[in-house]
């Protein structure tokens, strides 16, 4: 995002040339295909644009390209927001064939808005386009309080572990004391990486939790299943530290296997007793609840009652946040689920954003209401 001086930016002339006349150019040869504003689990609409152009138009010595683009609510056209993105052309033969792949984005609150976006190189050749886009929210999710209000334009942070802005608590109530069990894996079990789509909402789920007032205390427990080790515990804190987070999960080395677990032959379901036995059952921060988040945990042998009768007597409530983008290409139910199930816990299925607001709201809900019935019942004991 470009930034001036009491907010005003300095553009070129000829730049401001192209956008005022508002016609498509395509001296230099390239194809714009914007990209409908999409809600994020972040709960922010993530809108932007997909540029091809034929390489042999960029053939030979190095080349620059210098993409410049302006956003404006459409009630406000006057507020306009610039953009720039730079990119390097390496040398290129001149018969160089097929396409050069580009994308840009920016993040939106709901509204509508009208974008103006040029793309010059040293030549000064231009190609230029512009659209008109529409965040909006479904009437399912009307409740939903977005992170970005109404109108606003911005840049969209690729920093997915920075810090969370200080929330304003309750303070006319104890604040709620809550564990959270993050298994940070890729949906698909098989894969050796974690996607960027998978921690983004794995993190959201997170900053969901975190943002909730009347939660004033967390306790946090990243694993990997795949690696069947704890990556990051944080104990009773007023925050969840996300850099901290952070910088743990990129130890994650999903793409090898310990030869120790090679002869192990329900390492992975040992694994999961030993983390519900030691976090459940041998708690010294008495939560208000316990939660598990993350994708589904397809294991051969699920853990069995009697390991997890190991962790004793449950007195809070348990819930599962069990992020499945496709439903229906793994129905059954995992091995976490059949854990929560055990504990007569609560189950939600995170496939849109829709799903972790509406299943947090509930979720605390819960909590409050077992809470309040255990502080009656040792009123009524006394």
């Amino acid at each position: 995002m470009l930034a001036g001086p009491n907010g005003h930016v300095n553009i070129f002339n000829t730049d401001l040339a192209v956008f005022e006349a508002g016609e498509v150019r395509k001296d230099l040869i390239c194809t714009v295909t914007p990209s409908k504003p999409a809600l994020g689990f972040d709960l922010r609409f993530h809108a932007g644009y997909d540029v091809t152009l034929p390489l042999r138009d960029v053939a030979g010595s190095e080349n620059a390209l210098n993409i410049l683009f302006r956003v404006s609510p459409q009630n406000h056209p006057d507020r306009l927001v610039y953009f720039t993105q730079h990119i390097r052309v390496p040398k290129l033969e001149e018969d160089a064939k097929g396409d050069a792949f580009l994308q840009g984005g920016f993040d939106l609150g709901e509204g509508n808005y009208h974008v103006d976006w040029l793309m010059r190189d040293r030549a000064e050749r231009v190609c230029s386009f512009s659209w008109d886009s529409e965040a909006t929210l479904s009437t399912k999710d009307r409740s939903i309080n977005l992170a970005i209000g109404p109108g606003e334009i911005q840049r969209t942070d690729r920093e997915q572990f920075k810090e969370e802005p200080p929330v304003q608590r309750v303070s006319n109530e104890p604040p709620l004391n809550v564990k959270v069990l993050v298994n940070f894996a890729p949906q698909d079990a098989s894969s050796a990486a974690l996607q960027p789509v998978d921690t983004s909402a794995l993190v959201s789920i997170l900053r969901s939790i975190s943002r909730e007032p009347r939660i004033g205390k967390f306790s946090i427990v990243a694993f990997n299943m795949q690696e069947e080790r704890v990556v990051y515990r944080q104990e009773g804190a007023d925050r969840i530290d996300f850099p901290a987070l952070g910088e743990a999960i990129n130890s994650l080395n999903l793409g090898t296997v310990d030869l120790k677990r090679l002869g192990e032959k329900h390492g992975d379901t040992d694994f999961l007793a030993g983390l519900v036995r030691h976090e459940v059952g041998s708690s010294t921060s008495h939560p208000d609840a316990l939660i598990f988040a993350g994708p589904k945990v397809m294991l051969d042998s699920n853990v069995p009652p009697d390991a997890l009768k190991e962790a004793g007597e449950v007195n809070f409530p348990v819930f599962y946040m069990n992020y499945n983008l496709n439903p229906q290409a793994v129905p059954w139910k995992d091995a976490i689920s059949h854990t929560v199930h055990f504990f007569r816990g609560y189950e939600y299925t995170i496939t849109h954003p829709r799903d972790l607001w509406f299943a947090v709201s509930e979720m605390v809900s819960r909590i409050v209401k077992s809470r309040n019935g255990k502080q009656t019942s040792s009123i009524s004991t006394q």
